[in-house]
């Protein structure tokens, strides 16, 4: 019974865990390289007949040279609210149209915005190390709980407590790993 009570904690923990690395990543990915992507734009929000949508349900993206990506609207008509959507972005470029397609040229980084760029994702990525040293904080105040309550017993919890602090240490290595391969992206020229 305490084994499998001790099993729920650390599963549920791994997931959190899980989640905040995939949200780092994903937070990383939307930081401009001076490479054309589309996760630099997907998710951004469009007024499409009223209704506020991801630009990723209303068009198609292509990249057909290093600095230059393409919007494919579904919609011809959609055109001129993603150019608005992508001008309030704020994203750095202003998108160009020929009426049936949108075009982001993407200008090479310079040499202080690529080290400003690197101070930003090393801030994202203490972001999700927080919030993986949170999600075992919360974990270890279940097993203590657990304890207090007769539930298990403290060998069990401190087994627990050290399963948690292995997981941590893995999640938070690849939250390292992760930024590591981000900074060489955004640092080559």
């Amino acid at each position: 019974m305490s084994e499998e009570l001790i099993e729920i904690v650390v599963s549920e923990a791994r997931d959190k865990m899980e989640r905040a690395v995939a949200h780092a990543r994903r937070e990383f990915s939307g930081v401009r390289t001076g490479r054309a992507s589309p996760a630099l734009v997907e998710r951004l929000t469009v007024n499409y007949h009223g209704a506020e949508v991801s630009l990723q349900q209303i068009a198609g993206f292509s990249v057909p040279d290093v600095q230059m990506l393409v919007i494919s609207p579904y919609d011809k008509r959609a055109i001129e609210s993603i150019q608005k959507a992508i001008q309030r972005a704020d994203l750095g470029f202003n998108p160009s149209t020929d009426g049936s397609v949108i075009r982001l040229h993407f200008p090479p980084l310079t040499e202080e915005r690529r080290r400003e760029l690197v101070r930003l994702v090393r801030s994202m990525a203490e972001s999700g190390r927080v919030a993986v040293r949170n999600s075992r904080r919360g974990a270890r105040q279940d097993l203590d709980a657990l304890k207090r309550d007769g539930d298990v017993s403290e060998d069990d919890s401190r087994r627990g407590q050290r399963r948690l602090d292995e997981m941590t240490q893995e999640f938070e290595e690849a939250i390292g790993s992760a930024l590591e391969a981000k900074e060489t992206e955004l640092m080559q020229v």
